[in-house]
């Protein structure tokens, strides 16, 4: 979680915190094989992306997820992934689902996390001109 990830050209700690919920706060994860096969699902996701993950889990009508990315996926690629491939599939597996247009609100929450707060950073960056 707190590990940098390296490529050929960066070097990065980008965590996200996403929350999203199903269209009508549908409380769809009632049925534990929803939410099993919703796991699954974020897991082939998040491998084909290159994106580990820290910790997934659900409430009964919404879903948490906290992510180690690289910086060539923005939050809202990743969103679009996931709600995308989730919702296609749940909604083709589980005839319930099917009468939704979507599984997923088009909104969601996400909030970053690192090592160092904020203040940290900002302490650092204005003391860079005295260090001359």
């Amino acid at each position: 979680m707190n590990e940098y990830r390296r490529t050929h050209t960066t070097v990065s700690l980008l965590n996200y915190h996403f929350v999203f919920c199903p269209r009508y706060r549908r409380k769809i994860f009632l049925k534990s094989e929803v939410e099993q096969r919703f796991k699954e699902l974020v897991h082939e996701v998040c491998a084909e992306l290159n994106i580990e993950i820290v910790a997934l889990e659900c409430d009964k009508d919404h879903t948490h997820l906290f992510l180690h990315a690289l910086p060539t996926l923005s939050p809202a690629d990743i969103m679009a992934k996931i709600k995308g491939v989730t919702s296609k599939k749940l909604r083709e597996e589980f005839p319930h689902l099917l009468h939704l247009p979507s599984l997923w609100t088009r909104s969601y929450f996400v909030s970053t996390s690192g090592n160092v707060s904020s203040e940290t950073i900002k302490r650092y960056v204005e003391q860079q001109k005295k260090r001359g």
